[in-house]
């Protein structure tokens, strides 16, 4: 009997095999190509979906996540667009208003670190839930060593003290942590630099802080800022060159005031599912504050502003974020001595120690102080000692210290 090539012994039996496979292979195909329908369908939904949430969601002008304010629409010009310079704009516009930005950041963030990746926007993802920032190569280092020597000439002939403190970041304590093969660069070598060029007497707490960094968190886990223990151990570092006796720790009053702070590199990594740090601020009892922020004309006899506990930039509730001067008086200091401090924000959390020490301590931003440090310093003949702080991951790109005199 002759076989036929599907297997059936008669033409009927084929006919019916080959219609069956037939049938089967046209539903095959017609479900592709729903498939293919569907998935299109879905697709352009979601593309009208966006475009439409673009159009009709409201614009916000800050991104609590990232902390920083977004991109205003850019004004049309025949100009700007010649140049490129408005389709430049209008592309980081769109970018930082696309609908649901904050979850496709997040799902862009755990898709690269599921498949191993240890750095996201410069973040290296650490040992023990720390998201560290990189120290990138600096650029200004000779620079920055002039300006400080420039401004240790302004204050020659003048009574006081002057010190620099460079204080290290967590890339720099904790290289333990970071992930293998990680490329590290000594910020401390960078440092000693400073401080020869500059030629004002070095307040180096590099050693420790590492000495210390077994006994708790010297650094948050979110944000680049180190704790107020970490701040302690700086201000301990301080007393002992300036001959001072530090204030015990367990004497004052500790409080912990948030356990929910998620920081500058918690918006940088974009990984928006880890937990905060919580923030624990001291006070000691035996101080007589009154805090005047010469900006505004507020006076307040607290060194915090807890209002921004309930914000995202929860570091701010140090000396209330961002003033170009504050003038501090302690009635009750162990002396009549007054400091000069001139900082970045990693002072902010070291100066309710250093209150204690001082009948007043003027806090200078320079970013916004444009009057001089120096010009002050001359008109106030009480000024006993001046001290520069300032945190090496953001010193070689921070415009304050260019105004310190």
């Amino acid at each position: 009997m002759e076989k036929r090539v599907c297997g059936a012994s008669t033409n009927w039996e084929c006919a019916k095999i080959c219609a069956e496979m037939g049938l089967k292979m046209e539903n095959e195909r017609t479900l592709e190509k729903y498939i293919r329908g569907l998935t299109a369908g879905m697709l352009g939904g979601m593309v009208v979906a966006l475009a439409i949430g673009f159009f009709f969601m409201e614009k916000r002008e800050f991104s609590e996540n990232e902390n920083r304010y977004l991109a205003k629409l850019p004004s049309f010009g025949l100009e700007k667009v010649q140049s490129g310079e408005y389709m430049k704009d209008l592309e980081t516009y769109l970018a930082d208003h696309f609908p649901f930005r904050d979850f496709f950041m997040g799902m862009k963030t755990k898709a690269e670190t599921s498949v191993g990746k240890k750095e996201v926007n410069g973040i290296y993802m650490a040992e023990e839930g720390y998201l560290i920032e990189k120290y990138e190569k600096p650029e200004n280092t000779e620079k920055i060593g002039r300006i400080l020597k420039d401004f240790a000439g302004e204050l020659e002939g003048q009574d006081v003290e002057l010190r620099l403190m460079l204080v290290p970041t967590a890339v720099y304590v904790y290289e333990d942590k970071l992930p293998d093969y990680a490329p590290v660069r000594n910020q401390m070598e960078t440092a000693d630099r400073i401080y020869k060029s500059s030629g004002i007497l070095p307040i180096d707490c590099s050693g420790d802080l590492m000495e210390h960094k077994e006994e708790g968190e010297l650094y948050y886990k979110t944000d680049h800022h180190w704790t107020t223990f970490g701040a302690y151990i700086g201000y301990q570092a301080y007393c002992r060159e300036m001959g001072l006796d530090a204030v015990p720790i367990e004497e004052m009053d500790a409080r912990i005031v948030t356990e929910d702070f998620c920081g500058t590199v918690y918006s940088k990594a974009g990984d928006y599912g880890r937990e905060g740090d919580a923030i624990t601020v001291y006070t000691n009892p035996a101080d007589c504050l009154t805090v005047e922020y010469k900006d505004t004309g507020e006076i307040t006899d607290s060194l915090y502003n807890l209002e921004y506990v309930e914000a995202k930039d929860k570091y701010s509730l140090f000396l209330d974020n961002l003033h170009p001067l504050i003038e501090i008086t302690n009635e009750t200091a162990v002396s009549d001595r007054e400091l000069v401090l001139v900082k970045d924000s990693y002072a902010n959390s070291m100066v309710p120690f250093l209150v204690h020490h001082y009948k007043k301590i003027y806090v200078f931003d320079t970013r916004y102080y444009k009057q001089g440090v120096s010009e002050f310093i001359r008109e106030h003949k009480n000024v006993s000692d001046v001290l520069v702080l300032y945190n090496m991951n953001t010193l070689d790109g921070d415009l304050g210290i260019r105004g310190v005199y």
